[in-house]
């Protein structure tokens, strides 16, 4: 399970930094607007464009992920209840029990 989650994590800091590029180029981008229209202007649009195009790639890889493992889960755990179905029972009975003792006790 650590395996699953590890690249996930991985994915979402390299995420994370690839949209804090794109907010310090966006601002790149306001500073030379406000200065001037010229030739840093062009130069940061530019950057901010490719830093767009790199963060929406990145964040269609991890929703593929993201989506392939809830589809690997899902087939896990009906693999799971197909072939344990009292056992099944008895897990969905006792978090049953304890979601109850826990929504009594407020």
């Amino acid at each position: 399970m650590n395996d699953v989650a590890t690249p996930s994590r991985r994915e979402e800091k390299r995420l994370a930094q690839d949209f804090k590029t794109v907010l310090n180029d966006a601002e790149e981008l306001l500073r030379h607007a406000a200065r001037d229209a010229g030739e840093g202007y062009s130069e940061a649009r530019a950057r901010l464009e490719e830093s767009l195009k790199t963060a929406r790639a990145e964040l269609d890889t991890l929703e593929e992920a993201a989506v392939e493992n809830a589809r690997r889960a899902g087939r896990a755990t009906d693999s799971y209840v197909r072939n344990h179905p009292w056992e099944s029972i008895g897990i969905g009975a006792g978090v049953g029990l304890l979601i109850g003792m826990l929504v009594a006790r407020r």
